[in-house]
Order: structure tokens, then sequence, then C-alpha cells
């Protein structure tokens, strides 16, 4: 019997796209936990080893449609592109701090993708969810002060 994966992480090599100047490598870390199947974590790594993180959460479906055509809206857009190192997907990011483009390697992209399907693939996401507890959540929750 074939046991699925609970979890799934990636340490990618990104490339900060800076305007008017050469790209930056940033290291990422990808993660995908089948506790909340829709969702993928880029925890990106700033300055030096032990350097502040900032992690950005969004829709696994999106990140998988941005492999071969542009997608999404607002904060979150990714897209196939061809970048100085081969064929890579932008990922653009915006807040109100500011904005970001990093190029993600495809490849690697991909083969992250392809193990967060065989721990749930498509169609199979809401098995893995706690409609009751989701539920108790947003009925139980604390008001906002």
């Amino acid at each position: 019997m074939t046991t699925r994966p609970t979890s799934v992480s990636s340490e990618l090599q990104l490339r900060l796209v800076v305007p008017g100047a050469a790209a930056l490598p940033v290291r990422a870390d990808l993660d995908y936990d089948v506790t909340d199947p829709y969702a993928v974590t880029v925890a990106f790594h700033t300055g030096a080893a032990g350097g502040d993180v900032v992690q950005w959460t969004f829709a696994r479906q999106l990140l998988s449609d941005g492999v071969s055509v542009p997608a999404g809206e607002g904060d979150v857009q990714v897209w196939p592109s061809a970048g100085d190192t081969g064929a890579v997907v932008c990922l653009s990011l915006s807040s109100p701090s500011g904005r970001a483009l990093f190029e993600v390697p495809l490849g690697d992209l991909m083969e992250f993708l392809g193990r967060t399907y065989q721990a749930v693939p498509t169609g199979g996401e809401s098995s893995h969810v706690d409609v009751d507890a989701e539920l108790a959540l947003l009925l139980w929750a604390e008001p906002e002060t």
C-alpha cells in the first residue's frame, strides 16, 4: 500500500527582478500541507543567513495555472516566461509595503507542484478539510477590537 505524504516542502533559488540592475538571488521555501489543501505557502528569506522571513500564502491552483497561462488578479499574479536562465514562472506580489517580481525556475516549480498533487490530487481537496472544525472557528471566533 502506498501512503501519501502529509506535507511537501522544497527549497528553491528564485531571482528577484530589479529594474535597471541585475536580478538578485533569493532563497525561498515552498510548503504544502494536506490540512490546508487549497494553499501553498512561500517563505522568502531576506538578508544574510538567519535574516527575516516573509511569508505569502495563496492558492495552489493559482500557481498551477500560472505555469502555462497568466493567472491571478490583485496581490498575486503568476505567468510563464523565459528568463536569462531558461524557462521560468514569474511571480508578482503586491502589498501596501511595495511590489516584488520573482522568477521561479519552471522545472523546480513543476517538481514541487507534482509532489503536491501526489499528496492531494485535483478535486480531492475537500476530503482533507474538516468542515465542522472550520465552521466552529467561524462561529466561535472572538470579535476583533
